[in-house]
């Protein structure tokens, strides 16, 4: 099993091993395998990906965040400039349906609301804005039509699972309530977590992922 400092190592390592950050303006601590990052970068998009990376380094245990958005005036904008900006990026964006979309921006916070029939859709809205310049962060309440049966859905995540190469689909169990999927079971990676996940987000009229996913100890995986 690797040590906090060999850990802090590899996180290090993995931000720096991303184009799409500037790992030397993060800083990275870490103590009995929870790591805390700090620093700044330039949108509310780096802080997620700076959050994604870390989450794939193996003996991470938990990610405490203290990154800093923009501190910079000229990443500072007004909320009716930013809201004005989030309304464009909706309506160019062709998965997003914008005229079934409610936006409210507070102190460069922007909120989503509203209803569309796939969860595609709702992280499409998502991802649209999470770059624009002057946004600190992204509230998604965007709700999911339901669509299908629990049975039906059930059996879509599971075939799911079992066509992807990532997942161990043995280990994981699936039920549906309502519009809500619940995984239980154990995995071998944060990869193989999240790749469950967005399997079970993948399937129509769902609106929650309620994952009870457990690591498996690296020591276990060793034998």
């Amino acid at each position: 099993m690797k040590n906090d400092l060999e850990i802090q190592q590899d996180v290090m390592n993995q931000l720096k091993w991303n184009p799409f950050l500037k790992a030397s303006e993060i800083g990275v601590s870490i103590k009995n395998g929870i790591v805390t990052l700090s620093g700044q970068v330039d949108s509310y998009a780096q802080k997620l990906e700076a959050e994604r990376t870390v989450r794939k380094v193996a003996g991470v245990k938990a990610i405490a965040e203290d990154i800093q958005i923009g501190v910079l005036p000229s990443y500072r904008k007004s909320d009716t400039d930013i809201a004005a900006s989030v309304l464009n990026a909706l309506k160019w964006h062709s998965a997003v349906p914008e005229d079934k979309l409610e936006v409210k921006v507070e102190d460069g916070v922007v909120t989503l609301g509203g209803e569309v029939e796939w969860e595609y859709q709702r992280n499409s809205a998502r991802n649209a804005v999470v770059n624009l310049l002057g946004v600190r962060s992204v509230i998604n309440n965007i709700a999911i039509k339901p669509k299908a049966s629990a049975g039906d859905v059930k059996s879509k995540i599971t075939s799911a699972l079992l066509r992807t190469a990532t997942i161990d689909a043995e280990r994981i169990s699936v039920d549906v309530v309502g519009n809500k999927v619940i995984l239980k079971g154990k995995v071998r990676s944060y990869t193989e977590k999240e790749d469950a996940e967005e399997a079970a987000w993948f399937a129509p009229g769902i609106a929650t992922v309620e994952s009870h996913l457990e690591l498996i100890p690296q020591e276990e995986l060793m034998f």
